[in-house]
């Protein structure tokens, strides 16, 4: 589970239709899901929120 801030700026920044938010505790850039989806398929870099099922994570070669 996220913690608490994190979701919080997540859900701000989709209901503004943001792209991207800063990190509540340390003010690096991070895209939100909407962002992601766009894209089209996983790009493998462990992004935060992202929102492909872990079969494709991993065929994306995605980080542990």
């Amino acid at each position: 589970m996220l913690p608490e801030a994190i979701r919080a700026a997540h859900d701000a920044a989709v209901a503004a239709g943001a792209e991207t938010y800063p990190d509540p505790a340390t003010g690096f850039v991070v895209m939100t899901a909407p962002t992601l989806a766009r894209r089209g398929s996983c790009c493998g870099s462990g992004c935060r929120h992202c929102p492909y099922p872990p079969d494709e994570q991993a065929r994306a070669r995605r980080p542990r």
